[in-house]
Parts: structure tokens; sequence; C-alpha cells
């Protein structure tokens, strides 16, 4: 059952942060869950093996470099998902800080 409230709670933070961005757009609740369970995913698996391979431009840049492999990831996900769009890597940036800290809200409060 806590699996499925943090999915919703994702669901709506990924509903909130499209619509706080003008540059993220979202069509609807089942398209936004869908974004849920697709970064999730992929924050599950291909996340940690891309901080392991960009390890010393991480180290170099102080981790600023784990912001643009999110922002990358987010527009993966928006060329995967139909419906889901973010209108630049900037934006992509911003909906990928924005979900994190909406979702590191939620969570400390659950």
């Amino acid at each position: 059952m806590s699996a499925l409230i943090s999915l919703l709670l994702s669901t709506v933070a990924v509903l909130v942060a499209a619509y706080i961005l003008p540059g993220v757009h979202v069509s609807g609740f089942l398209t936004a869950l869908v974004v849920a369970v697709i970064f999730g995913i992929i924050n599950a698996f291909i996340f940690p093996l891309l901080l392991i391979l960009t390890l010393p431009i991480n180290i170099l840049t102080l981790g600023l470099f784990t912001f643009v492999i999110m922002a990358l990831l987010v527009l993966g996900v928006s060329a995967i998902v139909p419906g889901f769009q973010v209108d630049g890597f900037w934006w992509a940036m911003a909906f990928a800080l924005v979900l994190a800290i909406i979702n590191s809200f939620v969570h400390a409060i659950e």
C-alpha cells in the first residue's frame, strides 16, 4: 500500500511541477502517472549507472553535473511519453529541481 501512495504522491508532484513551470506540459493525470512510473524506473536503474560513469566530471564540478544528468533524463522521459513535453534543456533542469524539492518535502512528511 505504501508503494501505491508513493506513486500517487509522485504523480501529484509531476502535476504540480508542470503547473508551476510554463515550459513543461502534461496533458492529464494519466500522463503524469506514466511519467512518474517511468521516471521512477529510470531513477532506480539508469541514474546510478550514469552517476558512476560520469564520476570524474562529477567530482570535478563538485556534483553540479548531476543536475545535467537529471535534465537529460527528463528530456529522455519527454521523448518516451506522449503528452509530456518539455520545451528545452533549461526547462528540463528546472523540472528536475522542482520535482526533487517537492518529492523530498512530501517524503519528509510521509
